[in-house]
C-alpha cells in the first residue's frame, strides 16, 4: 500500500538553477524536503500530502489531523513519532 503523509510548509525555494520549487515539510517535527511541482499555488503555512518526495495535493489542517489520528490508531507514523501537534485535541 502507499501512503501519502501530510505535512505542513515551512519554507519554500527554488533550485536547480529556478527550475523546481522544493519546500521543506514537517511531519510532526521530522522535516523532510518535497517537491512543489505539481502544486504551483502551493505556500508557506499550507499542508500538503506528500507521496515518494513529492507534494500531490494540498489540504486542510483539520484533513491533515484527521490523517495523523488514522495512521497513529494504526501504528504507521514510523519514524514521525512527534506528531501531537498534528493529532486532533482531546475534546
Amino acid at each position: 500500500m502507499c501512503l501519502a503523509i501530510p505535512g505542513k510548509i515551512k519554507s519554500i525555494e527554488t533550485k536547480y538553477g529556478g527550475m523546481v520549487r522544493m519546500a521543506k515539510v514537517s511531519f510532526g517535527g521530522i522535516v523532510k524536503e518535497a517537491s512543489l511541482e505539481m502544486l504551483p499555488d502551493a505556500e508557506v503555512d499550507d499542508y500538503v500530502l506528500v507521496h515518494v518526495g513529492v507534494a500531490i495535493s494540498k489540504v486542510n489542517e483539520e484533513e491533515a489531523q484527521k490523517t495523523f489520528k488514522y495512521l497513529e490508531e494504526i501504528g504507521e507514523l514510523g519514524e514521525l513519532g512527534d506528531v501531537d501537534e498534528y493529532l486532533p485535541k482531546p475534546e
